[in-house]
Protein backbone atom coordinates (compact mmCIF):
# COMPACT_ATOMS: atom_id res chain seq x y z
CA UNK A 1 0.00 0.00 0.00
CA UNK A 2 1.36 3.43 -1.00
CA UNK A 3 1.90 5.71 2.01
CA UNK A 4 0.82 9.34 2.28
CA UNK A 5 4.48 10.45 2.17
CA UNK A 6 5.09 8.46 -1.03
CA UNK A 7 2.00 10.00 -2.66
CA UNK A 8 3.08 13.51 -1.68
CA UNK A 9 6.51 12.90 -3.22
CA UNK A 10 4.85 11.52 -6.38
CA UNK A 11 2.64 14.62 -6.70
CA UNK A 12 5.51 17.07 -6.15
CA UNK A 13 7.97 15.38 -8.53
CA UNK A 14 5.26 15.10 -11.23
CA UNK A 15 4.43 18.79 -10.86
CA UNK A 16 8.15 19.66 -10.99
CA UNK A 17 8.64 17.80 -14.28
CA UNK A 18 5.29 18.54 -16.01
CA UNK A 19 4.20 21.82 -14.44
CA UNK A 20 0.66 20.55 -13.72
CA UNK A 21 -1.34 17.35 -13.37
CA UNK A 22 -4.47 17.24 -15.52
CA UNK A 23 -6.00 14.12 -13.96
CA UNK A 24 -4.70 12.01 -11.10
CA UNK A 25 -6.61 8.91 -12.22
CA UNK A 26 -3.61 8.15 -14.45
CA UNK A 27 -1.36 7.87 -11.39
CA UNK A 28 0.23 4.52 -10.77
CA UNK A 29 1.74 3.37 -7.48
CA UNK A 30 5.22 1.89 -7.18
CA UNK A 31 3.75 -1.60 -7.61
CA UNK A 32 2.04 -0.57 -10.88
CA UNK A 33 -1.50 -0.52 -9.43
CA UNK A 34 -3.85 2.45 -9.68
CA UNK A 35 -3.64 4.92 -6.81
CA UNK A 36 -6.59 4.99 -4.41
CA UNK A 37 -8.03 8.47 -4.99
CA UNK A 38 -9.38 8.71 -1.43
CA UNK A 39 -5.90 8.09 -0.01
CA UNK A 40 -4.49 10.56 -2.54
CA UNK A 41 -6.99 13.19 -1.33
CA UNK A 42 -5.50 13.01 2.16
CA UNK A 43 -2.02 13.61 0.74
CA UNK A 44 -3.28 16.54 -1.36
CA UNK A 45 -5.03 18.19 1.59
CA UNK A 46 -1.84 17.99 3.62
CA UNK A 47 0.08 19.71 0.82
CA UNK A 48 -2.68 22.33 0.44
CA UNK A 49 -2.39 23.12 4.17
CA UNK A 50 1.29 23.88 3.52
CA UNK A 51 0.31 26.00 0.44
CA UNK A 52 2.54 23.79 -1.72
CA UNK A 53 -0.19 22.74 -4.19
CA UNK A 54 -3.73 23.58 -5.26
CA UNK A 55 -6.26 21.12 -6.63
CA UNK A 56 -9.71 20.90 -8.20
CA UNK A 57 -12.08 17.92 -8.04
CA UNK A 58 -12.98 16.11 -11.24
CA UNK A 59 -16.18 14.07 -11.16
CA UNK A 60 -16.74 11.51 -13.87
CA UNK A 61 -19.46 8.89 -14.29
CA UNK A 62 -18.76 5.50 -15.81
CA UNK A 63 -20.76 2.34 -16.30
CA UNK A 64 -19.47 -0.91 -14.88
CA UNK A 65 -20.75 -4.42 -15.46
CA UNK A 66 -22.50 -6.47 -12.83
CA UNK A 67 -21.43 -10.07 -12.21
CA UNK A 68 -24.09 -11.22 -14.65
CA UNK A 69 -22.89 -8.69 -17.23
CA UNK A 70 -19.31 -9.95 -16.95
CA UNK A 71 -20.55 -13.51 -17.39
CA UNK A 72 -22.33 -12.53 -20.63
CA UNK A 73 -19.10 -10.95 -21.97
CA UNK A 74 -17.36 -14.28 -21.29
CA UNK A 75 -20.06 -16.75 -22.42
CA UNK A 76 -22.58 -14.81 -24.51
CA UNK A 77 -26.05 -13.47 -23.75
CA UNK A 78 -28.91 -15.67 -22.56
CA UNK A 79 -30.82 -15.16 -25.81
CA UNK A 80 -27.77 -16.08 -27.91
CA UNK A 81 -27.20 -19.20 -25.81
CA UNK A 82 -30.83 -20.21 -26.38
CA UNK A 83 -30.40 -19.80 -30.16
CA UNK A 84 -27.17 -21.81 -30.15
CA UNK A 85 -28.79 -24.60 -28.06
CA UNK A 86 -31.57 -25.12 -30.65
CA UNK A 87 -30.29 -27.24 -33.54
CA UNK A 88 -30.75 -26.08 -37.14
CA UNK A 89 -33.61 -27.64 -39.07
CA UNK A 90 -37.28 -28.31 -38.52
CA UNK A 91 -36.88 -30.78 -35.65
CA UNK A 92 -35.96 -28.10 -33.10
CA UNK A 93 -35.85 -28.63 -29.32
CA UNK A 94 -38.53 -29.03 -26.66
CA UNK A 95 -38.78 -26.46 -23.86
CA UNK A 96 -38.04 -29.04 -21.09
CA UNK A 97 -34.90 -30.10 -22.97
CA UNK A 98 -33.84 -26.46 -23.35
CA UNK A 99 -34.31 -25.86 -19.63
CA UNK A 100 -32.32 -28.99 -18.89
CA UNK A 101 -29.44 -27.62 -21.01
CA UNK A 102 -29.43 -24.00 -19.81
CA UNK A 103 -31.20 -24.03 -16.43
CA UNK A 104 -32.70 -20.71 -15.27
CA UNK A 105 -31.09 -18.81 -18.16
CA UNK A 106 -33.40 -20.67 -20.58
CA UNK A 107 -36.52 -18.76 -19.49
CA UNK A 108 -34.81 -15.35 -19.65
CA UNK A 109 -33.13 -16.02 -22.98
CA UNK A 110 -36.22 -17.62 -24.55
CA UNK A 111 -38.32 -14.47 -24.16
CA UNK A 112 -35.58 -12.22 -25.53
CA UNK A 113 -34.94 -14.58 -28.47
CA UNK A 114 -38.65 -14.55 -29.35
CA UNK A 115 -38.64 -10.73 -29.15
CA UNK A 116 -35.64 -10.59 -31.50
CA UNK A 117 -37.47 -13.03 -33.85
CA UNK A 118 -34.55 -15.43 -33.67
CA UNK A 119 -36.72 -18.42 -32.79
CA UNK A 120 -40.30 -19.54 -33.26
CA UNK A 121 -42.50 -22.38 -32.10
CA UNK A 122 -43.47 -25.45 -34.12
CA UNK A 123 -45.82 -27.76 -32.29
CA UNK A 124 -44.33 -28.35 -28.85
CA UNK A 125 -40.78 -27.55 -29.97
CA UNK A 126 -38.73 -24.40 -30.48
CA UNK A 127 -37.00 -23.98 -33.87
CA UNK A 128 -34.66 -21.40 -35.34
CA UNK A 129 -36.34 -18.60 -37.32
CA UNK A 130 -33.07 -17.29 -38.84
CA UNK A 131 -29.85 -18.92 -39.96
CA UNK A 132 -27.48 -16.75 -37.90
CA UNK A 133 -27.50 -13.99 -35.29
CA UNK A 134 -25.37 -11.13 -34.00
CA UNK A 135 -25.12 -11.13 -30.19
CA UNK A 136 -25.51 -7.36 -29.82
CA UNK A 137 -25.98 -7.58 -26.04
CA UNK A 138 -22.55 -9.15 -25.69
CA UNK A 139 -21.02 -6.56 -28.01
CA UNK A 140 -22.60 -3.65 -26.08
CA UNK A 141 -21.45 -5.02 -22.74
CA UNK A 142 -17.94 -5.53 -24.09
CA UNK A 143 -17.83 -1.86 -25.15
CA UNK A 144 -18.93 -0.76 -21.66
CA UNK A 145 -16.40 -3.10 -20.05
CA UNK A 146 -13.59 -1.53 -22.12
CA UNK A 147 -14.56 2.14 -22.03
CA UNK A 148 -17.05 2.59 -19.19
CA UNK A 149 -19.42 4.27 -21.64
CA UNK A 150 -21.80 3.66 -24.56
CA UNK A 151 -22.89 6.05 -27.27
CA UNK A 152 -26.53 4.93 -27.27
CA UNK A 153 -28.46 5.95 -24.11
CA UNK A 154 -31.30 3.56 -25.03
CA UNK A 155 -28.87 0.63 -24.92
CA UNK A 156 -27.60 1.79 -21.52
CA UNK A 157 -31.17 2.09 -20.21
CA UNK A 158 -32.04 -1.43 -21.43
CA UNK A 159 -28.89 -3.01 -19.95
CA UNK A 160 -29.45 -1.19 -16.63
CA UNK A 161 -33.06 -2.39 -16.54
CA UNK A 162 -31.78 -5.94 -17.07
CA UNK A 163 -29.33 -5.35 -14.20
CA UNK A 164 -26.33 -6.02 -16.39
CA UNK A 165 -24.57 -2.70 -15.63
CA UNK A 166 -24.55 0.04 -12.99
CA UNK A 167 -23.45 3.67 -12.89
CA UNK A 168 -20.40 4.50 -10.76
CA UNK A 169 -19.07 7.95 -9.89
CA UNK A 170 -15.30 8.36 -10.27
CA UNK A 171 -13.55 11.12 -8.35
CA UNK A 172 -10.10 12.34 -9.37
CA UNK A 173 -8.19 15.61 -9.19
CA UNK A 174 -6.33 18.16 -11.27
CA UNK A 175 -3.33 19.61 -9.43
CA UNK A 176 -1.23 22.76 -9.89
CA UNK A 177 1.67 24.31 -7.98
CA UNK A 178 0.92 26.42 -4.93
CA UNK A 179 2.65 29.65 -3.78
CA UNK A 180 5.05 27.72 -1.54
CA UNK A 181 5.75 24.85 -3.94
CA UNK A 182 8.91 22.92 -3.14
CA UNK A 183 10.24 19.41 -3.52
CA UNK A 184 11.08 19.40 0.17
CA UNK A 185 8.22 18.95 2.63
CA UNK A 186 8.82 20.96 5.77
CA UNK A 187 7.64 19.26 8.93
CA UNK A 188 5.01 21.35 10.71
CA UNK A 189 4.57 21.56 14.44
CA UNK A 190 1.18 20.40 15.71
CA UNK A 191 1.23 21.76 19.28
CA UNK A 192 3.13 24.20 21.43
CA UNK A 193 5.28 22.18 23.80
CA UNK A 194 6.89 23.09 27.12
CA UNK A 195 10.31 22.95 25.47
CA UNK A 196 9.19 25.41 22.74
CA UNK A 197 8.04 27.88 25.37
CA UNK A 198 11.28 27.56 27.31
CA UNK A 199 13.55 28.01 24.28
CA UNK A 200 11.44 30.53 22.37
CA UNK A 201 11.35 28.21 19.36
CA UNK A 202 7.57 28.68 19.11
CA UNK A 203 8.11 32.18 17.70
CA UNK A 204 9.61 30.87 14.44
CA UNK A 205 8.00 27.45 14.28
CA UNK A 206 5.75 26.61 11.32
CA UNK A 207 2.50 25.35 12.84
CA UNK A 208 0.02 23.09 11.10
CA UNK A 209 -3.26 24.91 10.49
CA UNK A 210 -6.37 23.73 12.25
CA UNK A 211 -9.27 22.83 10.00
CA UNK A 212 -12.28 23.88 12.01
CA UNK A 213 -14.63 22.86 9.19
CA UNK A 214 -13.50 19.23 9.20
CA UNK A 215 -16.12 16.73 10.29
CA UNK A 216 -15.20 14.12 12.85
CA UNK A 217 -16.16 10.48 12.67
CA UNK A 218 -19.86 10.22 13.53
CA UNK A 219 -20.19 8.54 16.94
CA UNK A 220 -22.20 5.37 17.09
CA UNK A 221 -25.46 5.55 19.00
CA UNK A 222 -25.42 5.05 22.73
CA UNK A 223 -26.32 1.65 24.18
CA UNK A 224 -28.04 0.75 27.42
CA UNK A 225 -25.99 -1.33 29.85
CA UNK A 226 -27.51 -4.78 30.48
CA UNK A 227 -28.19 -3.79 34.10
CA UNK A 228 -30.12 -0.76 32.92
CA UNK A 229 -32.15 -2.92 30.53
CA UNK A 230 -33.17 -5.27 33.34
CA UNK A 231 -33.72 -2.29 35.66
CA UNK A 232 -36.15 -0.79 33.16
CA UNK A 233 -37.96 -4.13 32.77
CA UNK A 234 -38.39 -4.33 36.56
CA UNK A 235 -39.55 -0.71 36.77
CA UNK A 236 -42.28 -1.45 34.25
CA UNK A 237 -43.40 -4.46 36.33
CA UNK A 238 -43.62 -2.27 39.45
CA UNK A 239 -45.51 0.48 37.61
CA UNK A 240 -47.90 -2.10 36.17
CA UNK A 241 -48.65 -3.26 39.73
CA UNK A 242 -49.42 0.28 40.94
CA UNK A 243 -46.16 1.16 42.72
CA UNK A 244 -44.62 4.60 43.22
CA UNK A 245 -40.85 4.99 42.75
CA UNK A 246 -38.93 6.27 45.78
CA UNK A 247 -36.19 8.93 45.36
CA UNK A 248 -32.81 7.21 45.75
CA UNK A 249 -30.41 9.98 44.79
CA UNK A 250 -28.68 10.13 48.20
CA UNK A 251 -25.78 7.65 48.27
CA UNK A 252 -24.34 9.13 51.49
CA UNK A 253 -26.62 8.39 54.44
CA UNK A 254 -26.45 8.72 58.20
CA UNK A 255 -26.16 5.66 60.41
CA UNK A 256 -29.43 6.77 61.97
CA UNK A 257 -31.52 6.23 58.83
CA UNK A 258 -29.40 3.32 57.59
CA UNK A 259 -29.32 1.35 60.87
CA UNK A 260 -30.97 2.91 63.95
CA UNK A 261 -34.33 3.70 62.35
CA UNK A 262 -34.46 0.05 61.23
CA UNK A 263 -34.08 -1.22 64.83
CA UNK A 264 -30.59 -2.49 64.04
CA UNK A 265 -28.47 -2.32 67.24
CA UNK A 266 -25.37 -0.16 67.34
CA UNK A 267 -23.14 -3.13 68.17
CA UNK A 268 -24.38 -5.05 65.12
CA UNK A 269 -21.49 -6.48 62.99
CA UNK A 270 -22.84 -4.67 59.89
CA UNK A 271 -21.68 -1.38 61.48
CA UNK A 272 -18.07 -2.51 61.53
CA UNK A 273 -15.68 -0.73 59.13
CA UNK A 274 -14.90 -4.11 57.59
CA UNK A 275 -18.50 -4.29 56.37
CA UNK A 276 -19.44 -0.66 55.75
CA UNK A 277 -17.76 2.32 54.05
CA UNK A 278 -17.76 5.22 56.54
CA UNK A 279 -17.20 8.79 55.32
CA UNK A 280 -14.09 10.61 56.56
CA UNK A 281 -14.95 14.21 55.65
CA UNK A 282 -17.58 15.18 56.63
CA UNK A 283 -17.75 12.40 59.16
CA UNK A 284 -21.10 13.16 60.86
CA UNK A 285 -24.58 14.44 60.13
CA UNK A 286 -26.76 16.22 62.67
CA UNK A 287 -30.12 16.87 60.99
CA UNK A 288 -32.62 14.48 62.61
CA UNK A 289 -36.25 14.84 63.82
CA UNK A 290 -35.63 15.32 67.57
CA UNK A 291 -38.78 13.62 68.93
CA UNK A 292 -38.38 10.66 66.56
CA UNK A 293 -34.71 10.35 67.54
CA UNK A 294 -35.69 10.10 71.21
CA UNK A 295 -38.27 7.38 70.52
CA UNK A 296 -35.69 5.37 68.51
CA UNK A 297 -33.18 5.77 71.35
CA UNK A 298 -35.74 4.53 73.90
CA UNK A 299 -36.83 1.47 71.95
CA UNK A 300 -33.17 0.46 71.47
CA UNK A 301 -32.20 1.07 75.09
CA UNK A 302 -35.18 -0.03 77.20
CA UNK A 303 -37.77 -1.24 74.71
CA UNK A 304 -41.36 -0.33 74.07
CA UNK A 305 -44.29 -1.21 71.77
CA UNK A 306 -44.33 -4.72 73.24
CA UNK A 307 -40.55 -5.18 73.02
CA UNK A 308 -37.84 -5.29 75.68
CA UNK A 309 -35.35 -3.61 73.32
CA UNK A 310 -31.64 -4.44 73.28
CA UNK A 311 -30.80 -3.13 76.76
CA UNK A 312 -27.68 -1.10 75.91
CA UNK A 313 -26.57 2.52 76.19
CA UNK A 314 -27.60 4.01 72.83
CA UNK A 315 -25.19 6.74 71.66
CA UNK A 316 -26.06 9.67 69.39
CA UNK A 317 -22.41 9.71 68.18
CA UNK A 318 -22.92 6.33 66.49
CA UNK A 319 -26.17 7.45 64.86
CA UNK A 320 -24.51 10.58 63.45
CA UNK A 321 -21.79 8.74 61.52
CA UNK A 322 -22.06 9.19 57.76
CA UNK A 323 -21.64 6.23 55.45
CA UNK A 324 -22.29 4.96 51.95
CA UNK A 325 -25.72 3.39 52.31
CA UNK A 326 -25.56 -0.39 52.68
CA UNK A 327 -29.14 -0.95 51.48
CA UNK A 328 -31.99 1.03 49.96
CA UNK A 329 -34.08 0.17 53.04
CA UNK A 330 -32.58 3.39 54.42
CA UNK A 331 -34.73 5.17 51.83
CA UNK A 332 -37.76 3.07 52.81
CA UNK A 333 -37.37 4.06 56.47
CA UNK A 334 -37.29 7.76 55.54
CA UNK A 335 -40.36 7.39 53.28
CA UNK A 336 -42.32 5.53 55.96
CA UNK A 337 -41.46 8.20 58.54
CA UNK A 338 -42.81 10.89 56.17
CA UNK A 339 -45.92 8.74 55.61
CA UNK A 340 -46.53 8.70 59.38
CA UNK A 341 -46.52 12.51 59.56
CA UNK A 342 -49.75 12.86 57.55
CA UNK A 343 -53.15 11.23 57.28
CA UNK A 344 -52.52 7.60 56.43
CA UNK A 345 -53.41 6.05 53.12
CA UNK A 346 -52.18 2.68 51.78
CA UNK A 347 -49.00 3.00 49.69
CA UNK A 348 -46.81 0.88 47.44
CA UNK A 349 -43.20 2.05 47.14
CA UNK A 350 -40.27 0.64 45.18
CA UNK A 351 -36.66 1.59 44.45
CA UNK A 352 -33.82 0.25 42.27
CA UNK A 353 -30.42 1.79 42.88
CA UNK A 354 -26.85 1.28 44.06
CA UNK A 355 -25.78 0.23 47.53
CA UNK A 356 -22.28 -0.22 48.92
CA UNK A 357 -20.66 -2.92 51.08
CA UNK A 358 -17.02 -3.27 52.09
CA UNK A 359 -16.77 -6.66 50.35
CA UNK A 360 -13.72 -8.46 48.99
CA UNK A 361 -14.16 -8.26 45.23
CA UNK A 362 -14.26 -11.64 43.47
CA UNK A 363 -16.20 -13.42 40.73
CA UNK A 364 -19.51 -13.15 42.62
CA UNK A 365 -19.05 -10.06 44.84
CA UNK A 366 -18.53 -6.35 44.26
CA UNK A 367 -18.11 -3.44 46.64
CA UNK A 368 -21.15 -1.85 45.03
CA UNK A 369 -24.22 -3.42 43.50
CA UNK A 370 -27.87 -2.68 42.76
CA UNK A 371 -30.71 -3.49 45.13
CA UNK A 372 -34.34 -3.85 44.09
CA UNK A 373 -36.73 -3.13 46.97
CA UNK A 374 -40.49 -3.02 47.29
CA UNK A 375 -42.63 -1.90 50.25
CA UNK A 376 -46.40 -2.12 50.80
CA UNK A 377 -48.05 -0.41 53.78
CA UNK A 378 -51.69 -1.06 54.71
CA UNK A 379 -53.84 -2.16 57.63
CA UNK A 380 -54.28 -5.86 58.27
CA UNK A 381 -51.53 -7.21 56.01
CA UNK A 382 -50.34 -10.73 56.83
CA UNK A 383 -47.54 -13.10 55.91
CA UNK A 384 -49.94 -14.66 53.40
CA UNK A 385 -50.20 -11.31 51.59
CA UNK A 386 -46.41 -11.17 51.36
CA UNK A 387 -46.14 -14.70 49.95
CA UNK A 388 -48.96 -14.10 47.50
CA UNK A 389 -47.45 -10.88 46.30
CA UNK A 390 -44.02 -12.51 45.89
CA UNK A 391 -45.50 -15.22 43.69
CA UNK A 392 -47.25 -12.63 41.50
CA UNK A 393 -44.19 -10.38 41.26
CA UNK A 394 -41.76 -13.13 40.33
CA UNK A 395 -44.21 -14.72 37.90
CA UNK A 396 -44.13 -11.48 35.91
CA UNK A 397 -40.36 -12.01 35.67
CA UNK A 398 -40.92 -15.53 34.34
CA UNK A 399 -40.03 -17.19 37.67
CA UNK A 400 -42.83 -19.48 38.87
CA UNK A 401 -41.27 -22.20 41.02
CA UNK A 402 -40.67 -20.55 44.43
CA UNK A 403 -39.80 -21.72 47.92
CA UNK A 404 -39.67 -19.65 51.11
CA UNK A 405 -37.23 -20.32 53.96
CA UNK A 406 -37.37 -18.70 57.45
CA UNK A 407 -34.55 -16.22 58.03
CA UNK A 408 -33.41 -13.49 60.42
CA UNK A 409 -33.34 -9.75 59.79
CA UNK A 410 -33.08 -7.17 62.63
CA UNK A 411 -35.96 -5.10 61.23
CA UNK A 412 -38.39 -7.76 59.94
CA UNK A 413 -40.29 -10.50 61.78
CA UNK A 414 -41.15 -12.92 60.35
CA UNK A 415 -38.44 -12.93 57.67
CA UNK A 416 -38.09 -15.20 54.65
CA UNK A 417 -35.44 -15.93 52.04
CA UNK A 418 -36.85 -16.60 48.57
CA UNK A 419 -35.52 -19.46 46.44
CA UNK A 420 -36.27 -20.64 42.91
CA UNK A 421 -35.20 -23.80 41.14
CA UNK A 422 -32.75 -23.05 38.33
CA UNK A 423 -33.02 -25.62 35.57
CA UNK A 424 -29.63 -24.75 34.09
CA UNK A 425 -27.76 -25.09 37.39
CA UNK A 426 -29.93 -27.98 38.56
CA UNK A 427 -30.41 -26.57 42.05
CA UNK A 428 -32.38 -24.10 44.16
CA UNK A 429 -30.84 -20.62 44.18
CA UNK A 430 -31.61 -17.66 46.47
CA UNK A 431 -33.21 -14.83 44.52
CA UNK A 432 -34.37 -12.47 47.27
CA UNK A 433 -35.16 -11.66 50.88
CA UNK A 434 -38.42 -10.53 52.46
CA UNK A 435 -40.31 -9.94 55.66
CA UNK A 436 -42.75 -7.83 57.68
CA UNK A 437 -41.31 -4.72 59.34
CA UNK A 438 -41.22 -4.98 63.13
CA UNK A 439 -43.37 -2.78 65.42
CA UNK A 440 -40.11 -1.53 67.02
CA UNK A 441 -39.30 0.05 63.65
CA UNK A 442 -42.76 1.30 62.59
CA UNK A 443 -44.43 2.58 65.75
CA UNK A 444 -41.65 5.01 66.80
CA UNK A 445 -42.24 6.69 63.43
CA UNK A 446 -45.81 7.43 64.52
CA UNK A 447 -47.61 4.81 62.40
CA UNK A 448 -50.81 3.27 63.80
CA UNK A 449 -50.19 -0.16 65.43
CA UNK A 450 -52.75 -1.67 63.03
CA UNK A 451 -50.64 -0.71 60.01
CA UNK A 452 -48.49 -3.52 58.67
CA UNK A 453 -45.65 -3.13 56.17
CA UNK A 454 -44.46 -5.99 54.01
CA UNK A 455 -41.16 -5.64 52.15
CA UNK A 456 -38.81 -7.63 49.95
CA UNK A 457 -35.59 -7.09 48.04
CA UNK A 458 -33.38 -8.76 45.48
CA UNK A 459 -30.13 -7.99 43.73
CA UNK A 460 -30.12 -6.78 40.14
CA UNK A 461 -26.80 -8.36 39.18
CA UNK A 462 -27.73 -12.03 39.66
CA UNK A 463 -30.67 -12.00 37.21
CA UNK A 464 -28.48 -10.06 34.77
CA UNK A 465 -25.64 -12.59 35.01
CA UNK A 466 -28.07 -15.46 34.41
CA UNK A 467 -29.79 -13.60 31.57
CA UNK A 468 -26.58 -12.76 29.71
CA UNK A 469 -24.65 -15.93 30.50
CA UNK A 470 -21.91 -14.28 32.60
CA UNK A 471 -20.00 -16.22 35.25
CA UNK A 472 -17.93 -13.32 36.62
CA UNK A 473 -19.77 -10.29 38.03
CA UNK A 474 -16.78 -8.10 37.09
CA UNK A 475 -17.67 -8.68 33.43
CA UNK A 476 -21.00 -6.97 34.15
CA UNK A 477 -19.99 -3.98 36.28
CA UNK A 478 -16.65 -2.24 36.69
CA UNK A 479 -13.51 -1.52 34.67
CA UNK A 480 -13.38 -5.00 33.10
CA UNK A 481 -16.70 -4.63 31.28
CA UNK A 482 -16.47 -5.38 27.56
CA UNK A 483 -18.13 -2.45 25.76
CA UNK A 484 -18.89 -4.70 22.77
CA UNK A 485 -20.99 -6.88 25.09
CA UNK A 486 -23.04 -3.81 26.04
CA UNK A 487 -23.53 -2.87 22.39
CA UNK A 488 -24.48 -6.32 21.12
CA UNK A 489 -26.86 -7.55 23.83
CA UNK A 490 -30.55 -7.05 23.04
CA UNK A 491 -33.20 -5.47 25.20
CA UNK A 492 -33.93 -7.65 28.22
CA UNK A 493 -37.00 -9.86 28.37
CA UNK A 494 -37.22 -12.13 31.40
CA UNK A 495 -36.91 -15.85 30.74
CA UNK A 496 -34.48 -16.66 33.51
CA UNK A 497 -35.80 -19.94 34.83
Amino acid sequence: MTTTEELQTLVLTTLDSKGSIENTKEFKASDGKEVDQLVLLGALKSLVDKEMVEYDTIEDEIWVLTDEGNEIVDKGSHEANVFEAIPAGDEGLSIPELQKLLGNAAKIGQGKAFKNKWITKKGDNLIRAVNSIIDQTRIDLDIICSTGKHSDPNVIADLKRRRLCDKHKIISYSVTKGPKFSLTIEKQARDITFEMLQSGEWKKANFKKYNFDALGIPPSGGHLHPLMKIREELRQIFFEMGFEEMPTNRFVESSFWNFDALFQPQQHPARDAHDTFFIKDPAVGTQFPTDYLERVKKVHSVGGYGSTGYGYDWKIEEAQKLLLRTHTTAVSSFMLYNLAQKEFKPVKYFSIDRVFRNETVDATHLAEFHQVEGVIADKGLTLGDLIGFMETFYEKMGIKNLRFKPAYNPYTEPSMEIFSYHEGLGKWVEIGNSGMFRPEMLEPMGLDPEIRVIAWGLGLERPAMIKYGLENIRELLGHKVNLTMIENNPICAFDLI
